[in-house]
């Protein structure tokens, strides 16, 4: 079996991205969870992979685009 490959500092930069988003909108967790049914708190601790899907449903709660989420992970 193929070893599973995971970019932990790649995942953390998202969490990172996403918690900003959050406070920038004052969003909680909880609040995001039943207006999206994404369990968001496992992402931001960057102990989950996040699929493109995943991100393109958090983008569209921002109201931004996959490019201005991306720009912000260097």
């Amino acid at each position: 079996m193929a070893e599973k490959r995971r970019n932990t500092e790649l995942l953390e930069k998202i969490a990172k991205r996403i918690k900003d988003l959050r406070a920038e909108h004052d969003v909680t967790q909880e609040v995001f969870y039943n207006d999206t049914g994404i369990n968001i708190g496992r992402i931001e601790r960057a102990k989950r992979d996040v699929g493109i899907t995943t991100i393109q449903i958090i983008c569209e709660y921002f109201k931004i685009s996959l490019n201005d989420f991306f720009k912000k992970i260097k």
